[in-house]
């Protein structure tokens, strides 16, 4: 099968690129970057640039077409935010035969994508997440008295857009900030979201035309930058399982889902995010929940048979983000090597843990990346964070590209 991907500057782009090679498919990417991830892997068979997504999510989506109509692929699977073209583009019949894909409806997705929608979602619902509440104006901000909160800009990617507020006095200041006063002033405003305490799970899903058929969580036991996960440790929550199966069914959801979910002691399990796409299946894989290959059945219009939820306890990380989280934290040199050294001789939190992004025993190109992040931390600390800028500028969406595509 031959198989092309919306993205290859992702993790995510990179970890799926990796199963399917492994299930034996040529897998090809799109991408406006000569140095995104995917292209030091011996999974990608073939790489296509394209223009910048954000900028104009209209033309890449002609050049993604003219790649899809001269190459012959068999599936497009979106594995970032490209996932909105692609299902404007499915629900207007603008995907060139014969070419499968899995993803939601263009209206499914609207109830999701930007934050502000998502949190009525939930609330329509009745699905659990954090107090909240949309602000519209500078003046609505007053009447908040939760703290402390988050404030985030209704369209963001990897924790753009999203500042934490202790207090009154810092509430104020931050709508002051040019980009969150222009999301109040010209609409469609912001959204406030209490701060709840307890870890952080990611989940994903994958559902066949509102039926859940996969489902996987792990906890974020270490964090790396743009509030993504080096160390992740696999959970079963059912609980949570149960209400993703809700969401699904209400929205008719075909394709991947994931959110963000904070395991609170006390409160239980609360949404705080959601993206209608895979977020790095390699720990669901591990544990033995295979989203990529449920994603590509979906595609294809198979059948599939519930998967089982998966093993708890199944360690994994990723020594890349490792490296470019010590690079923004104190002694970046000194911790960075660390890590490296750490994963090395399979001790500390590398202990019982498996690499899921850059596996070097039968990919050696998968070590360019590291070995790059590395000497940048050593030669220039404060230079390593531009790598994840950079990739995560290729993909994300902006709030004029969203606009764009709705209208």
């Amino acid at each position: 099968m031959r198989v092309l991907l919306t993205d290859g500057s992702g993790l995510t782009s990179r970890q799926v690129a990796g199963r399917l090679h492994e299930l034996g498919h040529s897998v090809g990417v799109l991408s406006s970057s000569r140095l995104a991830i995917t292209r030091w892997t011996n999974a990608v068979h073939a790489w296509h640039p394209v223009p910048p997504f954000a900028s104009d999510p209209q033309r890449w989506w002609q050049s993604a077409r003219q790649v899809l109509e001269s190459q012959r692929y068999d599936v497009l699977l979106p594995t970032q935010e490209q996932v909105l073209a692609v299902a404007r583009a499915e629900t207007a019949g603008d995907l060139p035969a014969p070419v499968a894909t899995a993803v939601p409806s263009f209206e499914a997705l609207c109830r999701v994508q930007d934050k502000l929608s998502a949190a009525r979602t939930l609330a329509d619902l009745g699905l659990p997440q954090p107090p909240y509440a949309v602000l519209e104006s500078g003046a609505a901000a007053s009447s908040w008295t939760r703290f402390p909160c988050y404030l985030k800009l209704p369209i963001g990617t990897a924790s753009r857009g999203v500042r934490r507020v202790e207090d009154r006095r810092e509430l104020v200041t931050a709508i002051e900030d040019p980009v969150l006063a222009a999301s109040l002033r010209d609409g469609p405003g912001l959204l406030v979201q209490e701060a709840v305490g307890g870890p952080l799970a990611m989940v994903q899903a994958v559902a066949d035309h509102g039926r859940l058929v996969a489902f996987h969580a792990n906890l974020r036991e270490a964090e790396g930058p743009g509030g993504g996960a080096s160390h992740k440790r696999s959970v079963r929550l059912p609980d949570v399982m149960r209400h993703v199966e809700s969401l699904v069914g209400a929205l008719d959801w075909h394709g991947a889902i994931s959110a963000d979910v904070v395991v609170s002691p006390e409160g239980g399990a609360r949404f705080i995010d959601i993206n209608p796409r895979l977020v790095e299946p390699g720990n669901a894989v591990r544990s033995g929940v295979d989203l990529v290959a449920a994603m590509l059945a979906g595609a294809l219009g198979e059948h599939i048979e519930r998967l089982d939820v998966g093993d708890e306890g199944v360690r994994t990380h990723q020594l890349l983000l490792a490296v470019l989280g010590a690079a923004e934290g104190p002694e970046p040199r000194r911790h960075a090597w660390t890590e490296v050294v750490d994963a090395s001789r399979h001790r500390g939190r590398y202990r019982d843990s498996v690499e899921e992004l850059t596996p070097p025993s039968h990919d050696p190109l998968a070590v360019v990346p590291v070995v790059a992040a590395l000497g940048l931390t050593m030669l220039r600390p404060t230079r390593a964070g531009a790598l994840v800028r950079s990739s995560t500028t290729a993909y994300a969406t902006t709030a004029d590209a969203w606009a764009a595509l709705r209208g």
